[in-house]
């Protein structure tokens, strides 16, 4: 008899569309996910721990989770599906078979994003479509030294917050190529300040740069190399961006917005994409003041109610903002208060 009621109860819940844990509507948002492959075919970096530790704990900040692995056989499709970028963190040599590269490529293809970091550039030199996707190969490197970076792309999730000129201690590589025609360059390295031995690029010498590369996103630095740097607070800040950016987790893009008045009440409806964590606030333009309040967000969209506003023609305006670079976007409507 218990069981019967308990299906009474639960049938009569369905019909009358009573909400449920299980209920899609009230689902919690899929949290992204990375996975960072630190295989080596060749030379083994000693600061591969110390990269790990510093990627999963930029996960937490950052708002990813972070999945770790040397084994080739995650690259498959199934596997790929659930990460929304790949880290090379660290890799040398010929890591992966035929049937894990098309898999890879197709993960790309399907949007998904790739973020190298310094030997990701010495990996797989036999596969023309990963030297496309990383953007250059290693030829060279002097010894260990400090040098002077160039900031040129202050925008950029992963340099944005860096100074113009960012002096670090670092093993600076010389490149088979210059990806600049291939690539949107973020930072250059200034020879100049630095030896930097034979196979030298000269005064444009490419370090850090990103790019959408077949239906994805590829981004890369060349730095990294000493244990040291997974505890520079500006190359963590540069490592998360570029992670994040690569993920499709930044910069903000705003989809659309909507508003409607309603009792002298305007209702602002947001819908936006490439931002977790994101931040939004709306402002509405007054004759001799502005209404200033926060838009609660759920991972894809925003929605908030003023207080009554006063009749006659306004304007306002939804700003998104990524807390952890700083960059934002912005969109302004008119409205009419009657």
């Amino acid at each position: 008899m218990g069981a019967k009621r308990v299906l009474v109860l639960v049938c009569g819940a369905l019909v009358l569309g009573l909400p449920s844990s299980a209920s899609p509507e009230h689902a919690a948002p899929v949290k992204p996910r990375i996975l960072v492959f630190t295989k080596t075919a060749g030379f083994r970096h000693e600061s591969i721990p110390a990269a790990v530790k510093a990627v999963r704990e930029l996960g937490v900040v950052g708002g990813f989770a972070v999945d770790v692995t040397e084994d080739s056989a995650a690259f498959s499709d199934a596997n790929l599906t659930r990460y929304d970028a790949v880290v090379f963190l660290l890799t040398t040599g010929d890591v992966l078979n035929e049937n894990q590269e098309h898999a890879f490529e197709r993960s790309i293809r399907r949007g998904r994003g790739f973020a190298g970091v310094h030997s990701a550039a010495d990996t797989e030199y036999g596969w023309a479509w990963y030297g496309g996707l990383v953007g250059a190969y290693f030829q060279s490197h002097p010894q260990v030294q400090s040098a002077r970076v160039g900031v040129v792309d202050r925008r950029h999730a992963s340099t944005a917050r860096l100074p113009r000129q960012w002096v670090r201690t670092d093993e600076w590589y010389n490149f088979a190529r210059n990806p600049r025609a291939d690539v949107h360059v973020l930072a250059t390295v200034d020879e100049a300040s630095y030896a930097p031995g034979p196979g030298a690029m000269g005064p444009d010498h490419p370090v850090a740069w990103a790019h959408r590369y077949q239906g994805g996103r590829a981004w890369y630095t060349a730095g990294g190399h000493r244990e040291e740097a997974y505890s520079e607070p500006l190359f963590r800040r540069h490592l998360l961006g570029g992670i994040r950016w690569a993920a499709g987790l930044t910069p903000p893009k705003i989809v659309s917005v909507t508003s409607a008045v309603r009792n002298r009440r305007l209702i602002v409806g947001l819908s936006y994409k490439s931002c977790r964590p994101c931040v939004a606030n709306l402002v509405v333009r007054l004759s001799r003041r502005a209404v200033r309040m926060r838009v609660p967000l759920d991972a894809v969209s925003g929605r908030a109610t003023t207080p009554r506003l006063p009749a006659g023609r306004q304007h306002f305006t939804v700003t998104l903002r990524d807390p952890l670079t700083g960059a934002s976007v912005a969109a302004t409507r008119r409205i009419l208060v009657r």
